[in-house]
């Protein structure tokens, strides 16, 4: 039995300690860095408090660019495009529950004739999804559904944070992606789903490849992040976009390169050169631009955008692609 109790305190011991380096995110989360040439604040909804929706207008359509409202996902193929005008959004919020944790979750969904790719997301420590508005509103815009649940446990609205919560997050995830498919059916294509995560978003994304693989999922964007146990990655092939900053106090830049090398799959990995934790201004430009290219191949098979990915990764000089995609 001693040895039993000894294998639990070792287990819970290799558990807290990467996760504790996680704390710095209540401190140091999106909401701070508002510096951004991303949408201005005016054309971006706030996280609603009720369930009514809200639209914001859509940004002018490039000069040139062809304006359909959506290619078919459901039998997009190599070689076509996504979509190239930019949508409307409209924000609701999901009031849901997975037994006696509740799940708030926002939606940010593209006005336009769909159905259109689903990409769950998952906020950092002591964060919620408004924190995120800028990147979550730039994927809607782009033709993609993204929905983000406030956890229970770990956001900003808990009465006292749990950081090993975070291991529960993964089964939240699943159950808000089944519950988002039921509830916005003639919006999502169900067979285009995927997820992403900042920080301990990024360990709840990584669970949700491994240890609890959910296999709905085409993709995923890891932002900032790492695992907390290594575990294989499992199930069905699906890329993985990695984005970290180099100079990250938070969650060291190896950690992240270390579950990146882990994966066998398609990959790539953003380094912000001079980066940290959370992202701004015009590095927050660039993995805004990278991610919705990698969302535009891996969920609706354009081609042109992975094409695209090393040329957009580098403008400016401030980031560098390792692409294996």
């Amino acid at each position: 039995m001693g040895r039993v109790h000894r294998r639990l305190a070792a287990l819970a011991l290799a558990v807290t300690v990467p996760l504790a380096t996680l704390v710095a995110c209540s401190a140091d989360h999106p909401s701070d860095a508002q510096p951004s040439t991303l949408p201005p604040a005016a054309g971006i909804p706030a996280a609603p408090g009720t369930a009514g929706p809200t639209t914001t207008a859509p940004r002018p359509t490039a000069p040139g660019t062809a304006a359909p409202d959506t290619a078919a996902p459901g039998t997009a193929a190599p070689g076509t495009a996504a979509p190239t005008r930019s949508f409307a959004v409209e924000t609701r919020t999901l009031k849901l529950q997975r037994g006696s944790r509740p799940l708030p979750t926002t939606v940010w969904s593209p006005q336009g004739n769909g159905p259109f790719p689903l990409i769950l997301f998952s906020h950092g420590l002591g964060g919620k999804p408004s924190d995120y508005r800028e990147l979550l509103t730039t994927w809607a815009r782009a033709g993609f559904v993204v929905a983000a649940p406030a956890y229970p446990h770990t956001s900003a609205a808990a009465a006292e944070l749990n950081v090993l919560d975070v291991l529960n997050q993964p089964a939240d995830a699943s159950y808000v992606i089944t519950e988002t498919l039921s509830e916005l059916s003639d919006t999502i294509d169900q067979n285009r789903v995927a997820a992403a995560g900042h920080s301990a978003g990024g360990v709840t994304t990584l669970g949700l490849f491994s240890g609890n693989r959910d296999q709905r999922l085409r993709a995923g964007v890891v932002l900032a992040g790492r695992q907390v146990l290594p575990q294989p990655f499992t199930g069905p092939e699906a890329p993985l976009f990695f984005v970290h900053g180099r100079q990250d106090a938070t969650v060291a830049y190896a950690d992240g390169r270390a579950a990146y090398d882990a994966v066998t799959w398609p990959k790539a990995f953003l380094t912000v050169t001079q980066g940290g934790h959370v992202a701004a201004g015009r590095s927050l430009d660039v993995i805004a631009t990278t991610s919705t290219d990698f969302w535009r191949w891996s969920l609706y098979g354009d081609d042109r955008a992975r094409t695209r990915l090393q040329k957009d990764a580098t403008r400016g000089g401030l980031a560098t692609l390792t692409n294996r995609l």
